[in-house]
């Protein structure tokens, strides 16, 4: 409800003339990469929502190079930026290019920026909460719990046998989204319902640099001939995005196991609702996904760019959180959502955010 009420006021400012401090604000973009989906839809809705308002937008992306990044946001504060919204490739490699942004606005996007003071706001969703949805969400993939997060009483026993994967250490939010599935998760780890046979539990150990989905499929495929080798059972997969789930479904079917989870695929988590993955939830291959509405998150981040340029105070939810080391970065946390075959229709398609052929 909060999402939605806050998301109304952007849209009200959208639709009403921009103030006059506003209206010919130079506002650059910097979004952190072309190759995933996600980030093109980020993109293109926060120019296109800053355009509305009558900013002049520049929008590009560094193909997950952090010293492209930094030099096109030197570039842009060089070019006469009154404001950046910039979406990290690696959240700790831009201090030195922020230091020289004065009193320009910096909304970090998604991705927080960290070691700086200079950043002004933080757009994201509940990260941990996605954590939680991702580990609740394995946990009844597997039978532990029922789909309304109770206990189930006919669930198996164990021990069953899951691995673990996270984003990219130089993404702040991976720690968020790892130690948001861990709480979830440890309890039944440490009774022994659960197990980790490779023994790769620590965050260090499992994260995916870039998160690459070949640098997935390729330790899920060391997985399988080594840990695995001998068809040992493997249930479940913890993975904190749709990219690093292909990545990691394409080497286990690769091993023989599936296609499908009915026909024997582990249960394997995801995020960002990615087109391709949720065909996939649709088709019984992967078990689950979370959606994070980027229109909602564009409407948050821009209504803080206008409130910052004509001198009012952006809205927040969260000033605590978000240390990125030199401050607490004032932030707006909007609701992620758990999507899944009953219910990838209403939330994804209904909703607007696809149309039907997109995930033909």
């Amino acid at each position: 409800m909060v999402a939605i009420g806050l998301a109304g006021c952007a849209g009200s400012d959208s639709e009403a003339a921009p103030d006059n401090d506003a209206e010919v604000a130079r506002v650059s973009v910097a979004m952190p990469t072309q190759e995933h989906q996600r980030w093109v839809s980020d993109g293109t809705i926060v120019a296109a929502q800053l355009e509305d308002l009558g900013h002049d937008v520049t929008l590009q992306y560094a193909d997950d190079d952090p010293q492209v990044q930094a030099d096109q946001i030197k570039a842009m504060i060089e070019d006469g930026a009154d404001a950046l919204v910039i979406g990290a490739v690696d959240g700790s490699a831009l201090t030195e290019v922020l230091s020289a942004a004065g009193d320009i606005p910096v909304v970090s996007y998604d991705r927080l920026i960290l070691d700086t003071p200079n950043v002004d706001y933080y757009a994201t969703f509940d990260n941990e909460r996605v954590g939680i949805q991702q580990g609740t969400s394995l946990l009844v993939g597997l039978g532990i719990l029922n789909p309304d997060g109770t206990e189930n009483a006919d669930g198996p026993e164990g021990p069953l046998s899951i691995e673990l994967f996270a984003g990219s250490a130089d993404d702040n939010n991976a720690g968020f989204f790892f130690n948001g599935a861990m709480d979830t998760l440890r309890p039944y780890l440490e009774e022994g319902t659960l197990v980790v046979p490779s023994g790769q539990t620590e965050f260090d150990a499992v994260a995916t640099p870039g998160w690459s989905q070949d640098v997935a499929q390729e330790r899920m495929a060391q997985l399988m001939s080594t840990t695995y080798a001998g068809g040992e059972d493997l249930h479940g997969v913890l993975s904190p995005f749709d990219g690093i789930s292909r990545g990691i479904i394409t080497a286990i079917q690769g091993a023989g196991r599936g296609p499908t989870i009915a026909d024997g695929l582990p249960v394997v988590t995801g995020q960002d609702a990615e087109s391709d993955s949720v065909v996939l939830v649709d088709d019984g291959v992967q078990l689950s996904t979370i959606f994070k509405d980027t229109r909602q998150l564009a409407e948050v981040a821009v209504s803080a760019v206008h409130k910052m340029l004509t001198g009012e105070e952006p809205e927040t939810n969260d000033i605590t959180t978000y240390d990125n080391g030199r401050l607490t970065v004032p932030a707006y946390l909007l609701a992620p959502q758990l999507v899944t075959q009953d219910n990838y229709q209403h939330l994804l398609i209904e909703s607007g955010y696809y149309e039907a052929g997109d995930l033909a």
